[in-house]
């Protein structure tokens, strides 16, 4: 397809991370932008205050005339979006239209770019948003598709020019397959999504098939230890690529870089959590093969800030610590829970955990289970069902019931802050990927007001 023919760019599920990112880079490219999503959100809002209309009704009534004109427009969606969405389905029927999904418009704006792709069951939010600061800050003419909103930019987006695009790639609907990039990286490749591939054996083979979607003479970064080659990457171990002399000053990492012709010295990060150093090495590999000079990363690694509700500190004194995380998978909880207990080891944890989907909670419930049952104090929500019905049996109190744990307790969200308030912990963890989110303000609100 040639974007150049375009001129309105119609989104379904515009208020998806990765839809809106797509919307924000066609209307910096002078395109007509509009779209639908099933809630307002602090998403759809920046997207309104740039002008972007965006409606909350399926409704192909709701559509702006311009977008009826199929030579010019093209439709794009996310498969988050139900298959019998109104607007969807009468853009599919439709055969004139050009009807895309996210990942393949994605491939396309990306071709013709030196592409850079981090991809991982874990890991890819923060590891591209580090990338891409990277990048940006050593003055590479980069454009960022981020899974999150950088603390350093505010936003989903980061555009510094076309020549270079740094892109979260997604495993889940394969989604991945319609790259091509240059330099690769794949953090982890933990069993999930198994709703959509039955077996960790089927998400391996996605994962095999995109290291062979990398260009004739690119790179591809893989964690040590995966079981795919690469150029390995590792914390204080025999990778070609390690982080090694770790101190924790002030809250953050200093470390040196060991690479396979040198070590570089002096580098500083200040998110916590072993998971977050390895993400900053593997970033700071890729952007050193693609020539940054290493005075200007170690600069640029200092400055960044993080992901909105990645380890993100809502509260941190002396006497009580708030923070907030997207972990919605066992071994990301268990990420969590390291990097607590190495900033905050005399102190007791409260986690409160909303799990998400069915499917999920089913698959891994002996894996949460245990990631749970390492903080001092539970309490859980119920499961947000994201785009699943209810499965019969799949319920949070069969969760409960499985963590050894005395200190444990379901709660619902009008009962949540008393029982925060009424715990005795001095670190309260929140964490999610479902509308736990909405919770934070209120919870930072109720606990400041002490």
């Amino acid at each position: 397809m040639n974007l150049d023919s375009i001129d309105n760019v119609y989104f379904i599920g515009i208020g998806g991370i990765g839809m809106s990112a797509l919307a924000r880079y066609f209307k910096a490219n002078n395109k007509r932008v509009a779209g639908y999503d099933k809630a307002p959100s602090e998403v759809t809002r920046a997207l309104e205050a740039l002008d972007i209309a965006v409606h909350f009704n399926d409704s192909v009534a709701n559509i702006p005339n311009p977008f009826f004109n199929y030579d010019t427009t093209l439709v794009v969606y996310t498969p988050a979006v139900p298959k019998d969405n109104m607007e969807l389905v009468y853009f599919k029927n439709n055969k004139s239209f050009s009807v895309l999904k996210r990942s393949e418009v994605l491939g396309i704006v990306t071709k013709n770019t030196f592409c850079l792709a981090v991809a991982g069951t874990h890991g890819k939010t923060t590891t591209s948003s580090i990338l891409a600061h990277l990048l940006y800050e050593c003055n590479v003419p980069v454009t960022g598709f981020l899974g999150g909103i950088s603390e350093n930019y505010n936003s989903n987006y980061i555009s510094k020019g076309t020549e270079v695009s740094v892109v979260e790639a997604d495993e889940f609907d394969r989604s991945f397959l319609t790259l091509s990039p240059d330099i690769a990286c794949i953090t982890s490749m933990d069993a999930d999504h198994l709703d959509i591939y039955g077996e960790a054996e089927a998400l391996h083979d996605s994962f095999v098939a995109f290291s062979q979607k990398i260009k004739e003479h690119g790179m591809l970064f893989v964690k040590n230890g995966l079981p795919i080659k690469g150029i390995t990457y590792g914390i204080e171990d025999d990778s070609d690529y390690t982080a090694q002399n770790i101190k924790i000053e002030n809250g953050g990492y200093v470390f040196d870089v060991k690479t396979p012709t040198a070590i570089i010295e002096g580098f500083k990060f200040d998110l916590p959590g072993r998971h977050n150093l390895s993400n900053a090495l593997i970033a700071l590999a890729m952007a050193a093969e693609y020539g940054c000079p290493h005075p200007q990363l170690a600069n640029a690694l200092a400055l960044y800030k993080g992901v909105k509700r990645r380890f993100t500190y809502q509260i941190k004194t002396e006497d009580l610590v708030f923070i907030d995380d997207y972990a919605h998978h066992p071994e990301e909880i268990n990420a969590v829970h390291q990097a607590v207990r190495e900033m905050y080891p005399e102190k007791q944890v409260l986690a409160v955990f909303q799990p998400h989907l069915f499917t999920r909670t089913r698959d891994f419930i002996d894996d949460f289970a245990k990631s749970l049952s390492q903080f001092d104090e539970i309490l859980l929500l119920d499961i947000y069902p994201a785009r699943e019905l209810p499965i019969e049996g799949v319920t949070s109190e069969w969760l409960l019931s499985k963590i050894e744990h005395e200190h444990k307790r379901l709660v619902s969200k009008s009962d949540l802050i008393s029982n925060i308030k009424a715990s005795n912990a001095q670190v309260i963890i929140t964490m999610g990927a479902g509308d736990i989110g909405v919770e934070v303000e209120p919870i930072k609100t109720a606990l400041y007001g002490n």
